[in-house]
């Protein structure tokens, strides 16, 4: 079954930190790139972060660079996107996502997301 799920979420100061996790399926984590995504309540759904089939490509949006770290581990079938110095405008529903890289990427296409996962940050 093709599947992501994604968990961690919840409801962090400012300034703080948050671990989300997702949850794939084998058939998604030894064919596809796996990124992060994110849409805030009435706007668009943005890129957040993206890492490659094996890991050794990594990329992160303007607005999250530095303050975030993408990683994978195939053996556990698993992305993650560690979040610090969290930011009100951080607050969004983040969405997993996997497909070839370039569709990754380029945000439209995308063949397969996972349910969402609420990031709220009190300022």
């Amino acid at each position: 079954q093709v599947q992501l799920v994604e968990s961690g979420g919840g409801l962090v100061q400012a300034g703080g930190s948050l671990r989300l996790s997702c949850a794939a399926s084998e058939y998604i984590i030894s064919r596809y790139s796996l990124g992060w995504f994110r849409q805030a309540p009435g706007k668009e759904r943005e890129f957040v972060a993206a890492i490659s089939r094996g890991g050794g490509n990594i990329y992160y949006a303007d607005s999250v660079k530095g303050r975030a770290t993408i990683s994978r581990d195939n053996a556990k079938n698993t992305v993650y996107l560690q979040m610090n110095s969290l930011k009100f405008e951080d607050t969004a529903v983040y969405y997993c996502a996997a497909d070839y890289r370039s569709t990754i990427l380029r945000g439209t296409g995308v063949a397969y997301w996972g349910q969402g996962t609420q990031v709220t940050v009190s300022s």
